[in-house]
């Protein structure tokens, strides 16, 4: 019964948006109001990565409406009076979530979107209840679609492993069309797209299929793993590359820190600053400050969702190079953090959610014609040089690659430069570019971003530092 009104609630009130370019001088506003349930507003701001905006600030307030008997004791319940209205039910008491979520956006070239079918999208997928419904997909395998086939891997991280699951892939004939790697505390994680090189389709076969598997299996156990390598088949389903890879790797527990490598110059005040306390009865209180980056708050906001936790309150705040965040929570059972070890818990898996997609180390950009092979190669040549993958990402788009590495040595330092011109020459100047080495960068100013207790803010449950966004008629 509950799961049935909470359908009535959503249908009555599917999510509204108002997308504003006149409120702020120097970034779009965009303003999502919905029915709050547990992952929204991850899918809200999933929808603002799709198209590569970079969130400058966001303010979140969850309100909460009693209806009962017909009449409604919320504003931010009002508009389903008419439509209850119509309904016998009988001494129907419904706690009501509002969701109201403002961000502040601007696109790549730091610019206001002004592209119609960019907003155009934007305002579809919001409006669109479809695009909420949750994925089913929870395990880690192979599986085949009509356009390619996915593979995705996790295991321990070492120098050359990418290379050698490439080589693999290649050996039995799959053509690597785009993936996505990353790697954190001695840990890899992999959402690999392939297809046949001979028909460019999805691999289908059982047999070929359990083959890819063993061989990759065999590749990703390595030597004295104590921690086992993962590939098994997957249910079907449909879910966000980019949080695919948060679950593999929490699955994989890769936020439990590990002791560096002798030589490994690890900079600690480059560290995420997480703190975790409980503010009365009613919310646990997460503050964070680091580096900023684009898809940090939706690396966090996927953490907690994926975690059972639930963000009613939130400020997102960002300077130059450091950002802000500021979220109340509660668990999906209502319930505040309530022990030290869930605390505990909660700020190392934030730490790692932040430092997962941290660019570490020299980046490197290859932009080529495809061809069969190709990845196999230029990770060989990486490794041969003594190159570690660190991070990559993998594209083809009308027969042309454009993929991106982030590479160290196999300590973890800043590559020979040297190193770099051997390598540029044997795959091409023009097609190897280095674009920004992020050990080597001079550290910035500090920054006086500071943050603030939203509790005043939000006991008046209005947004007044977006008062000038235009409200619905």
């Amino acid at each position: 019964m509950d799961d049935e009104y909470a359908k009535l609630i959503r249908r009555m009130n599917p999510p509204r948006v108002v997308i504003d370019n006149n409120t702020c001088a120097d970034a779009t506003v965009i303003k999502v109001d919905s029915v709050n349930k547990h992952g929204i507003l991850l899918q809200v701001i999933q929808v603002l990565n799709d198209v590569n905006l970079v969130i400058k600030k966001a303010y979140i307030s969850s309100d909460g409406g009693w209806f009962m008997d017909g009449k409604v004791y919320s504003s931010s319940a009002a508009s389903v009076v008419s439509s209850c209205a119509s309904f016998s039910v009988p001494h129907l008491i419904l706690f009501l979530h509002y969701l109201i979520s403002v961000f502040n956006v601007i696109d790549c070239d730091g610019k206001k979107i002004r592209d119609k079918e960019v907003i155009d999208y934007i305002q579809q997928r919001l409006e669109t209840d479809a695009s909420f419904a949750p994925s089913l997909r929870s395990s880690v395998g192979v599986m085949p679609t009509e356009e390619h086939t996915s593979i995705e891997f996790t295991g321990t991280d070492r120098p050359g492993l990418f290379s050698e699951v490439c080589a693999v892939l290649a050996d039995l004939h799959c053509n690597v069309v785009n993936a996505e790697i990353w790697t954190h505390n001695d840990r890899a994680a992999a959402v690999v797209h392939v297809t046949d090189h001979s028909t460019g389709c999805a691999i289908k076969d059982p047999k070929r299929l359990s083959t890819i598997k063993e061989l990759l299996f065999n590749v990703l156990r390595g030597y004295d793993d104590f921690r086992k390598a993962k590939t098994s088949l997957s249910p079907p389903g449909i879910m966000n590359r980019e949080r695919r890879l948060h679950q593999i790797m929490f699955d994989d527990r890769d936020y439990e820190r590990v002791e560096k490598a002798v030589g490994r110059v690890e900079d600690k005040s480059s560290r995420p600053q997480v703190t975790v306390l409980n503010i009365e009865k009613d919310y646990t209180v997460i503050t964070m400050r680091s580096k900023d980056r684009p898809k940090l708050l939706f690396d966090i906001v996927c953490t907690l969702t994926d975690m059972q936790y639930v963000v009613f309150h939130g400020m997102v705040n960002t300077g130059r190079t450091e950002a802000y965040q500021e979220f109340y929570i509660r668990h999906v059972d209502g319930l505040p953090i309530s022990s030290e070890a869930e605390r505990e818990r909660v700020i190392q898996c934030l730490e790692a959610a932040i430092e997962r997609r941290a660019s570490e180390g020299l980046e490197l950009e290859l932009c080529t014609e495809d061809r069969v092979g190709l990845l196999s190669d230029i990770t060989r040549i990486f490794r041969e040089n003594s190159l570690s993958i660190k991070r990559a990402e993998i594209s083809t788009i009308g027969g042309k690659v454009k993929d991106t590495f982030y590479v160290t040595d196999v300590t973890g330092n800043p590559v020979d430069p040297k190193i770099i011109d051997s390598i540029r020459r044997q795959i091409g100047h023009t097609k190897l570019q280095v674009k920004h080495n992020t050990i080597l960068a001079p550290k910035p100013p500090k920054e006086t971003t500071t943050g603030f207790f939203l509790g005043n803010f939000f006991k008046a449950r209005t947004f007044q530092t977006f008062k000038l966004i235009r409200s619905y008629s």
